[in-house]
This record gives C-alpha cells, sequence and structure tokens, in this order.
C-alpha cells in the first residue's frame, strides 16, 4: 500500500499538486495543510472505532491533532434514527492546531440519518461519501426523506461520492464462512480503508490493531483485514475518487520528545498513576461507573503493577467513603465521577474537609440537570465544586484546559491535596476526556517530587512537660494538619465530623472554637501556593478574553483569527479557581473589557464579579457541544468593537 509521486506542479494558491503512477492509472496528489474529517453512522457501525484508528495512524504519521467524539447517551439508540446517529470528528495538520474544527471537509455517512443529522455543518463543496445500500426507501421515510437526497439536487453544491459500502463489503467477503449480516459489521474498515488511501495514512498500525484485537477468532480478524484492503484497493483503482491528498506531518509544531495520542481520560488516569509513584504512595480509586468518568476507572484496574488498588463501588456514596477510608490509612485517594455523582458525594466530600485529609474528587462534567446529557459537555459544575456542600466547606478547584493537560493536572491535584491536607476538585468535562491530541511524554527529571512525610511520634509538648501528639496542630506556613497512619504506637486520635477542638482534635461545642476553625480552614485554601496568570497581550489590548477548563482550545484559535484580522485581543486562562491565582485583580483591572466564555450561563463570571466587582461579561453556550472558533471570533470581536 504505498505509492510514488513521480511530478509536482505548484498551483497559484499555492496548493501543490502532483501526479502519482498507480495500476490505475495516473491519479493526482493535493497537497493541504489541514483537513477535518467526520464519520458518522449509527451507534452500532463502529464509527469511534474507525475514527480512532484514523487518528491513531495520523498521530503516528506526525501530523498534529484534535478529535471530538460525539454518540448517543443510549447504548444502542435506535437504527437508523437521527438520536441514533454516532460520530467522530478528527481534524489534522502540518501545524499547530487547537480545536476539533468548526465545519468538516469531508463527511463520511453511513446511512440516510448520519447524513440529515450532519449536512448541516458541513459547507459549500465539502466531500461527502454516502453508503448507498443504505438509502433504502423505508431508512429514508424513517428520517423524513421523501425523495432521495442523492437524486433530488438538494447535495448539488457538494462533491458526492455514492459509494456502495455494504455491498462492496460484502463481495470483498465472500470467500470467508461468514453470513451476509456478519460480513456487512466489518464496512466500517472499507470505509477507514478508503480513507487510509485517500489521506496516505499508514495502515501498518491499523493492521496490527486488528490482528490482536480478533486474534481469537482468526475468521473475524482476517474478514476485518480483507475489508480495510478492500476499501485501499478501491480508492486505488476506481475512477469516481481522481484526487488523493496529503497533509505533511507537523514539523515544526512540536518540542522535541517521544510522542503518543491520549485522550483525556487516559492522560488524567496516567497522572494519577504518576503521582502516587512520586509521592511514593499506593493509590486507591474508589468509583461507580458513570459517563464520562468510567474510563478512568478501567484504565487504573490494569495498572495494579504499579501499586493501584480499584474498587468498583455499589453507589457513588460508598465510593467515596472507601476513598477517604484509603486516605485515612495513608493512600493517595481518588474518587472519578461526573456531575450527578458529586452531589451524592458531597456529604463525604464536607467530611473530608473536616478530617483534613488528602483526597483527588476528578468530576468529568457533563450536561446537566439531573441526568441530563450524559454523553455531551458542559461547564456547569464550577459553583457546584465551590459551593455545594452544607456549612463553610471550602476546596481547592482545578481544571485542565486539554486531553493532554490533564496529565498535568492530575499532578497538580495531587500536589495541593498531600501538601495541605485537604480534598481537591478537579473539573475535565466530556470534550476533554473523549477527545485526544498529542502528548509528549515527560522525562522523569520533569516531574514534581510529591513526598510527604507522615506523623512519627507526638508533636506538642503539655503545660507538665508531657509529650503527646495532636492530630489539629498546624504548620504554619501551609496550615495542614499532621497525616498520622492508623496503628501508629502513640498517635491514637478521634476522627468523625463533629467539629474539632483545635490542636487536640477533641469534640467541641464551643461557638468560639467553631469560628476559628471555619476560619482556619478557609485560610488554609486561600494560601495554597498556585502560579500568577500569564496574560497573552502582544499588542497592548483593552479587551481581555478570560476562560477556564476545556474552552482553552475554541479561545485560543478565535484569538489567532482575531490577530490575524489586525485586532487587538489579549487572553488568559485559569487552572486554579479556587484560590484564584493572586495577581488576577491585578490582571482584571488593567482591561477595559472582560469577556468570558463559558459552557454555561455565566458561573465563572457570577464568581468574578462578585470577588473583584468587574463587569465581566459572559457569552455562554450550553447545547452539549464545545465552541467552535468562528463563532467565538465574532462574538468577541463585536466585544472589542462595542
Amino acid at each position: 500500500m504505498t505509492s510514488q509521486v513521480s511530478r509536482t506542479t505548484e498551483q497559484a494558491d499555492g496548493t501543490v499538486v502532483g501526479e502519482q503512477r498507480r495500476p490505475g492509472g495516473v491519479k493526482a496528489v493535493r497537497r493541504l495543510d489541514r483537513v477535518i474529517i467526520r464519520f458518522a453512522g449509527d451507534s452500532g457501525d463502529g464509527m469511534q472505532l474507525t475514527g480512532d484508528r484514523f487518528t491513531s495512524e495520523t498521530a503516528s504519521f506526525g501530523n498534529d491533532l484534535s478529535t471530538l467524539p460525539n454518540f448517543p447517551a443510549e447504548i444502542r439508540a435506535p437504527a437508523g434514527t437521527l438520536p441514533g446517529v454516532s460520530s467522530f470528528q478528527l481534524h489534522f495538520a502540518d501545524h499547530d492546531i487547537l480545536t476539533p474544527g468548526d465545519a468538516p471537509n469531508v463527511l463520511v455517512a453511513m446511512n440516510p440519518a448520519a447524513l440529515k443529522a450532519n449536512i448541516g455543518d458541513l459547507p459549500r463543496g465539502a466531500e461527502i461519501i454516502v453508503n448507498t445500500d443504505e438509502f433504502t426507501k423505508r431508512a429514508m421515510q424513517k428520517i423524513g426523506y421523501d425523495d432521495s437526497p442523492l437524486e433530488d439536487g438538494s447535495l448539488d453544491g457538494y462533491s458526492l461520492h455514492p459509494v456502495p459500502l455494504t455491498t462492496l463489503t460484502v463481495e470483498a467477503l465472500k470467500e470467508f464462512d461468514l453470513t451476509r449480516k456478519e460480513a456487512e459489521r466489518s464496512k466500517n474498515m472499507f470505509a477507514l480503508g478508503l480513507l487510509s488511501w485517500m489521506y496516505h495514512r499508514p495502515t501498518e498500525g491499523t493492521e496490527r490493531f486488528l490482528k490482536q484485537k480478533f486474534a481469537r477468532n482468526p475468521e473475524v480478524m482476517n474478514a476485518n483485514l480483507a475489508a480495510f484492503r478492500a476499501g485501499w484497493n478501491f480508492g486505488e483503482t476506481t475512477e469516481d475518487f481522481a484526487v488523493s491528498y496529503e497533509i505533511a506531518p507537523a514539523t515544526t509544531a512540536f518540542p522535541v520528545g517521544t510522542y503518543r495520542n491520549i485522550s483525556g481520560n487516559l492522560a488524567l488516569a496516567y497522572g494519577l498513576v504518576t503521582a502516587s509513584r512520586q509521592a511514593d504512595l499506593p493509590l486507591f480509586l474508589g468509583s461507580y461507573p458513570i459517563t464520562p468518568a468510567s474510563d478512568i476507572l478501567h484504565e487504573l484496574s490494569k495498572h495494579k503493577n504499579f501499586g493501584v488498588r480499584t474498587f468498583q463501588a455499589e453507589d457513588e456514596i460508598a465510593g467515596i467513603g472507601a476513598a477517604l477510608g484509603a486516605a485515612f490509612g495513608g493512600s493517595l485517594a481518588v474518587t472519578t465521577t461526573s456531575g450527578p455523582g458529586v452531589a451524592l458525594k458531597a456529604e463525604t466530600v464536607g467530611l473530608a474537609v473536616s478530617l483534613e485529609l488528602p483526597l483527588l474528587v476528578v468530576d468529568i462534567q457533563r450536561g446537566g440537570p439531573s441526568t441530563g446529557l450524559p454523553t455531551k459537555t458542559e461547564q456547569a459544575d464550577l459553583l457546584q465544586a465551590m459551593y455545594g456542600r452544607n456549612g463553610e466547606a471550602p476546596v481547592p478547584v482545578i481544571a485542565p484546559r486539554t486531553p493532554a493537560d490533564c496529565f498535568d493536572a492530575a499532578l497538580e491535584a495531587a500536589r495541593i491535596a498531600l501538601t495541605y491536607r485537604t480534598p481537591v476538585m478537579l473539573l475535565s468535562d466530556g470534550y476533554l476526556a473523549n477527545g485526544s491530541e498529542p502528548w509528549r511524554i515527560p522525562e522523569l527529571t520533569e516531574l514534581p517530587d510529591l513526598r510527604v512525610q507522615f506523623a512519627q511520634g507526638p508533636n506538642h509538648t503539655l503545660d507538665d512537660g508531657t509529650e503527646v501528639f495532636w492530630p489539629y496542630k498546624r504548620d504554619p506556613k501551609t496550615l495542614a494538619r499532621p497525616w498520622a497512619i492508623p496503628g501508629t504506637p502513640g498517635l491514637e486520635h478521634r476522627i468523625g465530623g463533629i467539629e474539632k477542638q483545635d490542636g487536640t482534635g477533641n469534640i467541641s461545642y464551643d461557638p468560639a472554637n467553631h469560628d476559628f476553625m471555619v476560619r482556619t480552614r478557609q485560610a488554609k485554601i486561600d494560601g495554597i501556593d498556585v502560579p500568577d496568570l500569564e496574560v497573552d497581550d502582544p499588542d497592548g489590548a483593552r479587551t481581555l478574553v478570560l476562560g477556564w477548563g476545556s474552552t482553552y482550545g475554541p479561545i485560543t484559535a478565535a484569538v489567532r483569527r482575531l490577530r490575524r484580522a489586525g485586532e487587538a485581543i489579549a487572553q488568559a486562562h485559569l487552572r486554579h479557581l479556587n484560590p484564584f491565582p493572586r495577581n488576577l485583580g491585578a490582571v482584571l483591572g488593567r482591561y477595559d473589557k472582560v469577556v468570558i466564555p463559558e459552557m454555561n450561563l455565566g458561573q465563572l463570571a457570577t464568581l468574578i464579579r462578585a470577588k473583584y466587582l468587574v463587569d465581566a461579561h459572559s457569552y455562554n453556550q450550553v447545547n452539549g457541544m464545545p465552541f467552535k472558533a468562528e463563532q467565538l471570533a465574532e462574538a468577541l470581536k463585536e466585544a472589542i468593537h462595542d
């Protein structure tokens, strides 16, 4: 599956076109700097697997990339319906990119529902590859097509490629001992082979993947390999695809290092394992499966060789209860969930605040309220993370900004939890969790030292000279209390959720003591050492766009567009949301306008207005999808000139 370019010419628009000599004749090769592809079909059509394999080969080729998986909440939604459409979008380029792209250049539609659900996102002139075998009268009527869009002229503004994917796949697999239904399941591999030819993707990795995945079923393995190769050969020989495309590796986009493609949840899992090794503590995960956080439980369960223990609890409350118990026992303790689970865990988070034990609470945010939109993204748990507990129960809150950044955010959350003896909320979301991008694997020397010193003996002398252990005697710098492992001789102490007496930890109902302890716990969080906020402002702008979490990519892409158009705009992005960076107030005061885009109804903007008395302007979206760069660019341009 290789080709040779024998001649190239550069067109007036800078596009380089070459000719490839192949067995089927001469085909042109057009070199592009980037492309956005979306695979779409029923949730049972294997679109996520297809997109994942195409992404893996693209990563190995050296392109920069960003992905957006999008799938139904139901495990198997009704076939052929609009709610049942599953899609996977990939943006890859020969340069640094930040988002999965606003609009696909190529749509692969496996059925009428996939076409109808996605056609509105395509720009005119985009390529559409459709599986014509699925465009039956019944399938089209199911989603409201009275006439075939392949024949009524409604797609004349696009470059349409009608391909009988199912028929071609079944024909390619006729030598195998498979029923027609079994053979049809490989049509996604045929489509993957075709797209791999179109965009000169490597094929070795996918073939290796199929051999490993179906090693125990040689017939299915060989069928999938045959379908994949047939799709590649179809692109090579058919007259319908006269042009293939090359997108060169992004050689200047990355610092020197070893890279791999990684999703946010996988990066977070790796970050947690790394944090436990850097802290020299066993890692304990107490969790209940919930979309979109379950991948972390699945991944961590594979790493017992690194001292990881995973406990799939019977419910959310049991999951965090077990994790808090592990923290008391000296583990780096984690619980993972989404917004509905955070609500259930709230009382135990409050207990962790009272006990002042390190605990990581990972919230992979999704659309709400209640069950909401389990597979769609949102940023609407910020206020819940800040205030969603009874009483004064402050916790640090941090948020990663990209899938790869989830690794670093996990290390930072562990640093804060271990140093200050506090639960920490880490707010990722479905967009980061399921999306992927290249990640530079760090060198061991770049990782922080997270080792802690457990209490070993008495730490306080009474007036009569007796040496005792006070579990709430604090480090004067961090205000953290000592961490005493149960069973350590002489360190027996009371534990529980009733208010503690300062120092001794004895139960106390004294009003003045309660006031002191509340203020001390708040002062501990306020005193956490976080880096100053960095501002990107090369032109001395008067408007600042401030973001947090997964809005980083769309905001940065929008800012780049505006600057290329001659607009002056500054950008800053928050990782630490409680406490805020100490220079945030000064940064906000330097600008006439502050715009805060969020995938909620203005939660960060509410906090900023309340704390800094800044008239921050909200730009909000809660449709289950990330912002588009062009959409943000238009909104920010209006803010600049308003």
